[in-house]
């Protein structure tokens, strides 16, 4: 099997570690022990694993790797806040041999910054879906155009939709929406029925971006954060939020009307237990929190279903990201190993039993559909690749999007918000800008 290339790369830009320090540097000490090969003939890699509720799963999954790989032996590390514990192995020039990180805009910054091997030329990169390979590229890659290099394989997908309560709704007599109009319908029915139509959470600001990347995702312009980007720079600004987002601000507005009367000073995971024991008919968070929901309550009854945004049922697509994806140091000295261990992950066996236990999609061709019932009403997109990705990824972590997401459900002031989001926007271009310039 062929390494990935493990091309000089330059050295990162230095950022101020704050929160998890003392935890980083465990990971620090750990990552020296790949430096060099163990007692005899075998290679420890280091292994960044950043989801806590899956050590279980990656134990069992190493355990089996080293069983038919006696010469590799697989440390497992995994800490609290992840990102801040890369990026204090980053400051070091400690990148793991192995890693597993959620493919959002933070993977995206670092990939671009050429943190991670190219693994484009390895055959198991054939393997995966064009359509969940394409989210993944779409967030950055490492190169001056970056369009040849594949810096993370997608491990695990997940999908963002609505989930709901199937016993709520056959006792109130509610089909599962199609449209926007059918959607509202469905929440007029609840609420005249005294059942709270969707239980919301938002004493943790992030818990509205779920609902806005579905609105905004199908509602906003082809190509509009690539338009966005490039009238940054000086261009002629035929797009903006206030513009191109004012549609979606409404309808995100709209839908959290009809949440409980304190979903202002409820949390996440009060939410996940909320809808475990039946006290609200849908929750607008995807499947992600299956097993939360399912931690609180294993019978719980739950289905889930693609936004209805608008009144063209055709127009319904599942947006999709990669929650688990897997990438290789770039300059790892255990390049053969590391990929060796990155061909088992993306064994179909292994990731199907990943994707059964974390209820989450399998990114690869020829992937039996998940069976779990609580996916039905996405895998078929997810299946057919009618799928795009989360859009808030596609926004700098500098843009305070969820906060300015809250204040908008709290006081429904569309108009501000809008404003708002264009002016940081802007800010943040500006100072982009002016880094490039100064360079």
């Amino acid at each position: 099997m062929k390494p990935p290339r493990t091309t000089s790369r330059p050295r990162p830009r230095r950022r101020r570690a704050t929160a998890m320090v003392l935890a980083a540097a465990a990971l620090v000490a750990l990552s020296g022990c790949s430096a060099s090969a163990g007692a005899g003939d075998v290679v420890t890699l280091n292994f960044f694993q950043f989801k806590p509720e899956a050590v279980g799963d990656f134990t069992a999954i190493i355990k089996d790797f080293e069983a038919e790989n006696p010469g590799i032996r697989v440390a497992q590390n995994s800490v609290p806040e992840p990102d801040t514990a890369i990026r204090t192995l980053l400051v070091k020039d400690k990148v793991p041999d192995v890693l597993t990180l959620n493919v959002n805009g933070n993977y995206g910054e670092l990939a671009r910054a050429c943190i991670f091997a190219d693994l484009g030329e390895n055959p198991v990169a054939d393997t995966v879906k064009p359509a969940v390979q394409d989210i993944v590229q779409s967030l950055g890659t490492c190169g001056a155009d970056g369009a040849d290099e594949v810096n993370a394989l997608p491990f695990a997908s997940n999908a963002s939709g609505i989930l709901y309560n199937p016993d709520i709704f056959a006792a109130n007599g509610v089909e599962v929406p199609t449209t926007w109009t059918e959607l509202v319908a469905a929440a007029d029915t609840f609420q005249a029925n005294g059942v709270s139509p969707f239980f919301c959470t938002m004493k943790d600001s992030w818990t509205a971006n779920p609902a806005f990347v579905n609105l905004g995702g199908t509602l906003m312009p082809d190509g509009f954060f690539d338009t966005l980007r490039e009238e940054s720079t000086g261009g002629a600004g035929t797009v903006s939020f206030a513009q191109d987002f004012a549609e979606a601000a409404d309808k995100e507005v709209a839908l959290f009307e009809y949440c409980q009367d304190n979903f202002a000073s409820r949390d996440y995971n009060a939410g996940n237990k909320a809808f475990a024991d039946g006290e609200s008919a849908m929750y607008l968070q995807g499947s992600y929190a299956i097993p939360a929901i399912r931690a609180n309550n294993p019978d719980a009854s739950i289905g889930s279903f693609p936004y209805p945004v608008t009144d063209d049922a055709d127009s319904r697509v599942a947006v999709s990201g990669v929650d688990v994806g897997i990438m290789i140091g770039r300059d790892t000295p255990h390049a053969a190993e590391a990929q060796k261990f990155v061909d088992y992950l993306m064994s179909p066996d292994v990731v199907t039993a990943y994707s059964e236990a974390q209820s989450t999609f399998s990114p690869l061709k020829n992937a039996a559909p998940n069976n779990d019932p609580a996916l039905a009403g996405l895998e078929p997109y997810f299946s057919a690749g009618t799928i795009i990705g989360f859009i808030d990824h596609q926004i700098p972590a500098a843009v305070p999007l969820p906060n300015l997401l809250q204040t908008l459900v709290i006081t429904g002031d569309t108009e501000t918000f809008l404003a708002d989001l264009d002016s940081e926007w802007d800010k943040v271009a500006a100072r982009t800008t002016t880094q490039r310039q100064g360079k």
